[in-house]
Formats: structure tokens, C-alpha cells, sequence
């Protein structure tokens, strides 16, 4: 059987449910009945970290098959649980195999893949799946999605999204188990990071919000009134008023299929892109879209970043203003706010070249 129809039989209601990916679930296929043959992997592929893999040699192995990609904020909160598990098992019978398929047109690149797993550190096989075709022959529809393959070729479990790591480590244990019911293997690991332990806090959030005229278009997340206009630079116009889960422009912007990007050159930062949001962090995928480092100017609540809030990437400059310097096309990190609430924040730069994709953001905290 396929393991589009098997998926189907076995999880129809998960599938439909259209999952939000960093509540995530974790689900194993039935033991009777179905048997779901993992589909071949393609040839013709980059691989990173080995040489090119097939089904038939990674039998005898158990496969943890990831399918991520490297701007995605929940595929980046499961990594630290992917490199335990490779340290921890990768001599006791497990392959992981990281499936990088892109959510963005830049992120095709391989050497944009490339830069990210050496940044990511991650030291085992990763496959460029950049045409989709990995992703096709498992009619995935999750980042991150984790498949994991018996010693036979067989799919025995799969997991949407973020959380069930150990549950997801448990079944890796018994598949090993059946490997070789010899194999010494140590305690489950658990939880990382306090945000993943029992009584972890998750607030409601707001959800992801996506620009340029495809996406952003079709989610109708633009609250200026002169909306998206394909191929053009479009003269904005702030309109006030900012509500939760919208996203307002101010200036000169070229209207990307993916993104927004600043196109003027400007004694002050005056070209802005600003969200009303309630999260406890803020993310964003950007990219310097002229090949050239752009600083960009962040403003939380009508001020710069307190010290407490800043995010990873900002950095502040001798005047004492949150700035966060683009030169890669990736994911930044903006905002890390000390307490849950509703706020405003604000991206704003006088250089062309800001191209913004995406923000997301994230609501748990560990238990006090």
C-alpha cells in the first residue's frame, strides 16, 4: 500500500485537521492491518554529510526521516532534540535523515542549506530537496514532520510539528529494541528547554503572518487600504489604527510574490513595516534582497527594544537605538519580552533592499 493511502486510513481526521504545526501530534500506525513501505528516495538529489542514500541500504537501520527547513521557527525549536537523538543513538542503530524543503523561493539555494546546517551544527545526513520530490513521494504537508521507518522499510509513525519528543524518542527506542533486543540504550532523554516541560505556560498567540502579494494576498493580512499590487513599488500610506494580526506599511515598497521590499535610499528610517501582536517572542524571515547588509530599526510600543525584550539578534548603537543588522537571508529572532501582553512593534530602515517574508511567533514559557 502507498503511504499516501495508508496515511490516509490510518489518520484521515489528523490530516484534515490542518494541524497548528508548533502544537504538533504524534501518531503511530496501526500494527495490524496496514503495512506502509516507506517510498524510495529520490535520485539526483544534493546530499550534505554523507554520500547518497537509498531505502534499500538503510534497511537493517531505523530511519527518523525530518522533513525541515531552515527558516521555519518550529523546525529550528526540534533541532536540539534531533542532534541529542544523533548523539545518543546514531552507533546504536539509527539513521537520521534531515529532508530540507523549501518554504521559500531563497531557500532553494543549496548553499543557503548549506550555510544553515553548518550554523545549526547539524552532523547527520541532510538531503536538498529543493523540486519538492521527497516531499511528494510522502504527500507531506508539515514543517517540521517526522517519519520514522523500521528495520524492515516499513513506516511506523509519524509526528506533525513541535512537542512528543518523548513519546517520539520512546518509539525510537522500541524500534531499536527490535533491531537488536540486545542493544543497551540510555534513559529517554525529556525536555530541553524548560518552555517543553510539564507546566509550561502557553498563552494564546498570534497566529503567522505572511507578506507579498501570493500568500499575504490570499490571507488578506494587509491593512492598507492600497492592498497588494503585483510587480509594482507602491507608495504606502500608514493608516493607523493598528490591529492585532494585521500588518501595516509606511513608504516606498516593491510588491514581491513572497515579500515586501524597501526601495529607497533615505536620510532617515522612514520606510516601516509595523504588527500589533500578543506573543512572547517575535520572529522574522528576512532577506537582504541587493546582496547587501541593511540596518534595519526596531521599535517596540513607539520605543527602541528594552534590553529585557530584545530578541537574539538585536544589537543597539552608541544613540542607544534596537537595531538588527540583515546580511542573510534567514530567520531573526526580535523580540523576547520578559512578560506576555499585547504590543506593538515596529521595522523600519532608510536603505532599499529590506525584503520581509514572514513573522512568527511563540507563546510558551516554563513553569514558574
Amino acid at each position: 500500500m502507498k503511504i499516501q493511502q495508508a496515511l490516509a486510513i490510518a489518520a484521515a481526521a489528523l490530516v484534515a485537521a490542518l494541524f497548528t504545526p508548533s502544537v504538533g501530534r504524534a501518531q503511530q500506525l496501526p500494527e495490524e492491518g496496514i503495512k506502509v513501505e516507506a517510498p524510495v528516495l529520490p535520485t539526483g538529489l544534493k546530499w550534505h554529510n554523507s554520500p547518497p542514500l537509498t531505502m534499500e541500504q538503510l534497511k537493517g537501520k531505523v530511519v527518523l526521516l525530518d522533513f525541515w527547513e531552515y527558516t521555519c521557527v518550529n523546525c529550528i525549536r526540534t533541532l536540539s532534540y534531533l542532534k541529542k537523538w544523533h548523539e545518543k543513538y546514531k552507533d546504536k542503530g539509527l539513521v537520521i535523515l534531515g529532508v530540507h524543503t523549501p518554504e521559500f523561493q531563497f531557500a532553494k539555494s543549496e548553499a543557503n542549506v548549506l550555510r544553515a546546517v553548518k550554523e545549526f551544527g547539524l552532523a547527520y545526513p541532510i538531503v536538498v530537496d529543493s523540486a519538492y520530490a521527497v516531499w511528494q513521494s510522502y504527500g507531506n504537508r508539515y514543517w517540521p514532520a517526522k517519519y520514522l521507518i523500521d528495520k524492515a522499510g516499513f513506516v511506523r509513525y509519524f509526528h506533525f510539528g513541535e512537542g512528543a519528543y518523548e513519546s517520539t524518542e520512546a518509539r525510537i527506542q522500541k524500534l531499536l529494541k527490535d533491531l537488536d533486543p540486545n542493544v543497551e540504550l540510555p534513559p529517554i532523554t525529556g525536555a530541553i528547554r524548560g518552555a517543553d516541560k510539564p507546566g509550561a505556560v502557553c498563552y494564546p498567540v498570534t497566529p503567522e503572518l505572511y507578506l507579498g502579494f501570493e500568500r499575504g494576498g490570499h490571507e488578506g493580512t494587509l491593512g492598507n487600504s492600497e492592498g497588494y499590487q503585483p510587480g509594482k513599488v507602491v507608495a504606502y500610506k500608514d493608516p493607523g489604527g493598528w490591529k492585532d494580526g494585521m500588518i501595516y506599511v509606511n513608504g516606498a515598497w516593491r510588491n514581491q510574490a513572497e515579500a515586501l521590499v524597501s526601495t529607497r535610499k533615505l536620510p532617515h528610517p522612514k520606510e516601516f513595516i509595523a504588527i500589533r501582536y500578543h506573543a512572547l517572542e517575535v520572529n522574522s524571515v528576512l532577506r537582504p534582497e541587493n546582496g547587501k547588509p541593511v540596518r534595519i530599526y526596531l521599535y517596540q510600543d513607539g520605543k527602541p527594544v528594552a534590553k529585557a525584550d530584545k530578541g537574539d539578534d538585536v544589537r543597539y548603537d552608541a544613540q542607544g537605538r534596537s537595531y538588527l543588522l540583515l546580511d542573510q537571508p534567514r530567520m531573526y529572532n526580535l523580540i523576547k519580552n520578559a512578560k506576555f501582553g499585547q504590543r506593538t512593534l515596529k521595522l523600519a530602515t532608510a536603505e532599499p533592499g529590506m525584503g520581509i517574508y514572514s513573522f512568527t511567533f511563540v507563546s510558551c514559557e516554563k513553569a514558574k
